[in-house]
């Protein structure tokens, strides 16, 4: 393939040869949709859609009240080469509030044998419940680590599966562990929630102690489909379905939670 180039002041074209394998993966760009076998195309309403949600996050204000990004292991680290077909990623144009979550397993785990748990994890729910990738969008262990959980990027409003009624511009954080009445928390953990709960919220400015509105998308959850529900803008599980998680000790801490995210945003 020759694609010409006319240089400031020429009057010739010189001709730039282009390798045909880089034609190639241009034209594979930017989707590869997975559903039984590898596609190397996506829908137009697709690519419309991502690129409508890029632009609105384009054009969104830059607030003052941001935070640093934690350290976030990616899911590389856990998921290692897995190759299964699954469906791409889902994205919303923004994330206005986070939902907390305990994953109801074992507590007395040695943190280095987290990736190898959140496997356990991802396999129970892609395979008895049939998910096409595990539902949260991020974990946090007992040390205090972040884990990336679904797959989309770190830094985008990545669709999860966390919240019936209320996964759509949201984002799920699972506590590694069981914090029913009575269990402590380990300050490391709940640091770490109110860091990434503090970088997540701030990229769309949203105080972590306020309340946002957000529309039910089926009636699973506590609020029937199309319902709008004002909840905590950093919110237990709890709070949009009827659950006991994230459990009660988890539950108790969420106001000193909200609290040192919103410190981490720089606000008073």
């Amino acid at each position: 393939m020759r694609v010409f180039r006319r240089a400031r002041g020429a009057r010739k074209r010189r001709a730039v040869r282009i390798p045909g394998a880089v034609v190639v993966l241009l034209a594979c760009l930017p989707v590869i949709a997975a559903v039984g076998a590898l596609a190397l195309s996506a829908s137009d309403a697709d690519r419309d859609g991502e690129a409508a949600a890029r632009q609105a996050v384009a054009a969104r204000p830059e607030s003052r009240h941001t935070a640093a990004r934690p350290r976030i292991v990616p899911r590389s680290a856990w998921a290692g080469d897995d190759a299964r077909d699954r469906p791409p990623p889902r994205y919303d144009d923004k994330v206005v509030a986070v939902f907390v979550h305990h994953t109801d397993s074992p507590n007395g785990y040695a943190c280095a044998d987290v990736p190898r748990i959140i496997r356990y994890l991802a396999a129970g729910q892609t395979g008895a419940r049939q998910w096409d990738d595990i539902g949260y969008n991020f974990l946090v262990d007992r040390c205090g680590t972040i884990y990336e959980g679904r797959a989309g990027g770190i830094d985008r409003p990545v669709t999860g599966a966390h919240t019936q009624g209320f996964n759509h511009r949201t984002s799920g954080i699972a506590a590694l562990g069981t914090f029913t009445a009575g269990v402590p928390v380990p300050r490391a953990m709940t640091d770490a929630i109110a860091a990434l709960a503090a970088w997540k919220l701030g990229l769309t400015g949203v105080d972590p102690r306020s309340r946002v509105k957000l529309v039910s998308s089926n009636s699973h959850s506590r609020f029937a489909s199309g319902t709008s529900a004002t909840l905590p803008t950093l919110a237990g599980h709890d709070d949009g379905y009827m659950t006991s998680c994230p459990g009660a000790a988890l539950s108790a801490r969420l106001p000193e939670i909200r609290e040192r995210a919103a410190r981490l945003q720089g606000r008073r």
